[in-house]
């Protein structure tokens, strides 16, 4: 039987219906600035149940036990791509800040190769209509190239460098461009419908009058970006970092803005209509002429 120190620093979990047992020092050494360790730094009450003792988190209990794992002794989690998406979600969700760094930098190293090069890419731009739809280039440098009006829908595109390429009226609808660099590229009236944008580096973008209706853009990077008249509709806009865009006469009607970085951002007409601002950092945001109808502030 353990001891009287050893019981009082045991920790009975419930996650969503699923139970675990562990201690205080492996939810707080690993991961020190995690809300887990905030949770059980004996600085905030917690609420267990009557009974049994466990303390309840209403989150899918699904991937925990790799979460564990971590926290005890930094074993990788080996995961199919969708579950390492599921995993990545909640590590963002219980701010673990190491274990999100791994899961990208595993996914980094099990990307597939590309099925072309540049070269191969040159070769083909020099016909009249160009289309890649559904191929994958992931990994590959596509910077400084006309690829304007080429089709990407459904490619694989991740960790691709699209750097200061002109990609105006491109298409990329349903395409993965996750973890993929568009720096001071041009992006015009481009498509994005619904495409994995995760973590995308879009700084510097001139994106006027694109559509980014649907789209992934968790943990994208836009900052000083021109997304001047551009269709947001139900964009996934969670923790991103809009410092300094351009959003005057953006639609963003339905967008989820949860911790998304808005200073001094130019949303002059844009249209906010019901949109949960509460959680967004809208310091120095210049809102005038929004339509905020029914926003929530």
């Amino acid at each position: 039987m353990g001891t009287t120190s050893e019981l009082s620093s045991m920790v009975r979990l419930n996650i969503g219906g699923k139970k675990f047992c562990t201690t205080i020092d492996t939810l707080t050494n690993r991961e020190p600035d995690s809300m887990l360790a905030a949770m059980f730094s004996g600085r905030h009450a917690m609420c267990q149940e009557s009974k049994t003792g466990y303390v309840f988190i209403d989150r899918d209990g699904k991937h925990f036990r790799h979460i564990l794992n971590w926290l005890r002794d930094g074993t990788d989690p080996t995961l199919s791509d969708p579950d390492c998406s599921e995993l990545l979600r909640e590590a963002d969700y219980y701010q673990l800040l190491g274990l999100k760094e791994r899961i990208k930098d595993s996914r980094r190293e099990v990307v597939e190769e590309a099925e072309l090069t540049r070269v191969d890419i040159i070769k083909c731009i020099q016909s009249e209509r160009v289309r890649f739809r559904g191929v994958n280039l992931s990994g590959i440098d596509l910077s400084k190239l006309d690829l304007s009006l080429v089709d990407f829908s459904y490619a694989c595109l991740r960790n691709v460098f699209f750097s200061r390429t002109n990609l105006q009226c491109a298409k990329f609808r349903d395409a993965d461009a996750e973890n993929s660099i568009f720096h001071n590229a041009i992006l015009r009236e481009c498509e994005f419908t619904s495409a994995n944008l995760r973590g995308a580096l879009l700084a510097g973008t001139n994106l006027q009058s694109a559509n980014l209706q649907d789209a992934c853009l968790v943990d994208c990077s836009f900052c000083g970006a021109d997304l001047r008249s551009a269709h947001l509709q139900n964009a996934d806009l969670t923790n991103a970092n809009l410092e300094g865009a351009n959003l005057e006469g953006a639609n963003l009607k339905g967008a989820k803005l949860s911790n998304a970085n808005l200073k001094g951002a130019n949303l002059q007409r844009a249209y906010l209509r019901h949109v949960n601002l509460r959680e967004a950092h809208l310091e120095g945001a210049n809102l005038g002429g929004a339509n905020m109808t029914g926003a929530i502030r």
